[in-house]
């Protein structure tokens, strides 16, 4: 366990407060150092939150009535935090078998789950709660993805107004405009919060700071393990050449209560993966798709021209870039372009930033240049350089898009970015000190928020903010368990959100894999209302089948993949004369009530 500790001077200085041994920081570069203080961090949350806002806009206008970017994913995503709110106060045993995909188990796990978000799924009961919860929690991802790098860049040296850069450029890197309907993705900003506790934790010797980094290290994997795997494979490698520094100045003695912390913040960390990859385990044995295929990975690999392709959603270059954007399979998951400013200051990081020493400048280069490689997937010589090898490394099985790696290589450049803006300031500095001592000191802030506001305005896009359609009158009386149709993944979305006034079982369901059960039900609908639909519905016993006549007329993204049936009127206008079923309409939908099966009961 002693491995995990990075490595410290011998010599110490006086006890901290708490009667923790403080170790000096490794020289920055920066004679004049400036101190984290309390201040300067909640400064930087409401500063962060506003910025949130702003970007964002309009979203936190219509908290209750809209949804950021599309009625896709979100609504989806809307629903997952409802569950687990519901699951955890009503029948937390049962955690993982949502109410979605009935009467298939452990379906909560079929997508990456958001339980680092519990505590405000435990707030609000109904859709309209839902939505200002995902609503909320979309703002504060943006706004923690500014606090986390800032604070990282500040630990790093890097002075306040240089920081702002760096928190920034990660929180509104342009390729983040394409994952804004993937709250799981966006919410990234424990990351660079993790490398900051516990690069501060272990530099003065505080226990408390390093079982911190290790604590949110664990509720960053709560979230997922898109990212999860991306930061515990960079907590690895960290670790592994933090070990060998520390053997080659003769293995020094390590805190005490810094390891101690580290003991515990491994094992807190260990309990946290065993609990959430269980139930994905058990997803994977039952069902063989939930494995990424070579065929799937390549679908969604870039070729290096995806480094030219902002995000159409981008104010600034998404008309710009079109051309290369237009040339790509899912430029959704392949745009990859990280913004001309951010570039540009990085560069100048790299080469003259003296606030990170000359090996820690050439260590991020060199690791943003192999992430931005390796998020092209199979992109680059058929990826046999760098994503092969990664495919096969535990976990990775069940990743099926590259480009999220973005999320590490714009960290790295944000760092840059902000020695850059820090390089640029003080030499700005300088020489105006020798002219006009009050230019000079305002300076550094005058560049930094020109630098800044180059960032952002290359990471503004608009911000899509549809309506959501409310659940129908008396639906929520109709009883369960309910098949919806028509069915593809661009309806069942809906349905799912719909269910989020009393998680009633419903058939519907959308995962990131397709399974052999749910093609072959969705196929039978083709036919409905017939005889052999309605025993197949019978048989797994359904209730009720609710066929939707208007939600085609919903702005939803790709409603146009083969909806089962196909057309919602034609369905509704065949006779029911001879099958078991009663049929009533309600306005825009029409139930269907099922006869249960002989022995089966009401």
């Amino acid at each position: 366990m002693q491995s995990a500790v990075p490595p410290a001077p011998v010599d110490v200085r006086r006890p901290e407060r708490g009667g923790e041994r403080a170790l000096p920081a490794p020289a920055t570069g920066s004679a004049d150092r400036q101190p984290i203080t309390a201040r300067e961090v909640i400064v930087a949350c409401v500063g962060a939150c506003l910025l949130s806002i702003g970007m964002n806009w309009p979203i936190a206008a219509h908290l209750g009535s809209h949804i950021g970017e599309d009625l896709g994913d979100p609504v989806r995503t809307a629903w997952q935090l409802a569950w687990q709110g519901h699951a955890v106060l009503h029948h937390p045993l049962h955690l993982w078998n949502a109410n979605a995909f009935w009467p298939h188990r452990e379906t909560f796990a079929f997508s990456d789950s958001l339980l680092g978000y519990l505590p405000a799924s435990l707030i609000g009961h109904g859709p309209v709660a839902a939505l200002v919860r995902y609503n909320l929690l979309f703002l504060f991802a943006y706004a923690l993805c500014f606090v986390g790098a800032y604070l990282l860049a500040r630990e790093l040296g890097v002075r306040r107004w240089a920081a702002v850069v760096a928190g920034a450029a990660f929180a509104y890197a342009p390729f983040r405009l394409s994952m804004n309907g993937h709250l799981h993705v966006i919410s990234s900003g424990g990351i660079p919060l993790v490398l900051f506790l516990l690069l501060r934790g272990y530099r003065r010797g505080s226990a408390r700071t390093v079982l911190a980094g290790w604590l949110v290290a664990a509720w960053q994997l709560t979230l997922g393990f898109t990212l999860g795997l991306q930061l515990g494979y960079l907590l690895l490698v960290l670790v592994a050449i933090a070990a060998v520094v520390w053997l080659r100045r003769g293995r020094p003695r390590l805190p005490r209560p810094a390891v101690v912390a580290t003991g515990v913040g491994v094992l807190v960390v260990a309990a946290v993966v065993a609990f959430q990859a269980r139930p994905l385990l058990q997803v994977a044995r039952d069902y063989p798709n939930a494995h990424r295929a070579g065929g799937e990975i390549a679908h969604y690999s870039a070729p290096p021209k995806a480094f030219l392709s902002a995000p159409p959603e981008d104010r600034l270059w998404g008309s710009a870039t079109a051309s290369v954007r237009h040339t790509l399979n899912t430029p959704n998951e392949q745009n990859q372009f990280p913004g001309i400013a951010v570039v540009m200051l990085a560069i100048v990081g790299v080469g003259a930033g003296t606030v990170y020493s000359r090996r820690l400048r050439a260590g991020i280069a060199i690791a943003v240049f192999v992430l931005a490689v390796t998020a092209l997937g199979y992109g680059v010589l058929n990826g046999d350089l760098t994503y092969r090898l990664l495919h096969h490394a535990p976990g990775w099985a069940g990743v099926r898009t590259p480009g999220r790696l973005a999320t590490l290589s714009s960290l790295g450049l944000a760092l840059l970015a902000a020695a850059g803006v820090h390089r640029i300031a003080a030499a700005a500095s300088g020489t105006l000190r020798r002219r006009r001592a009050r230019v000079a000191s305002a300076a550094p802030a005058v560049i930094a928020c020109v630098a800044a506001a180059a960032v952002l305005a290359e990471g503004l896009g608009t911000v899509p903010n549809p309506a959501v359609p409310p659940v129908p009158a008396g639906l929520a009386a109709v009883p369960a368990p309910q098949l919806h149709l028509p069915t593809n993944p661009a309806f069942d979305r809906v349905y799912q959100y719909w269910s989020t006034g009393r998680f009633q079982p419903i058939v519907n369901g959308v995962a990131t894999f397709s399974f052999t059960s749910q093609n072959k039900l969705r196929q039978a609908m083709n036919a409905f209302p017939n005889l052999r639909s309605v025993e197949l519905l019978r048989r797994m016993g359904v209730r009720t089948v609710i066929l939707h006549l208007d939600i085609h007329r919903l702005p939803i993204p790709l409603k146009w993949l083969a909806p089962h049936p196909r057309y919602a009127r034609l369905a509704a206008a065949k006779s029911v004369a001879s099958l078991p079923l009663t049929m009533t309409r309600h306005g825009s939908y029409i139930v269907y009530a099922l006869e249960p099966l002989p022995g089966a009961g009401s």
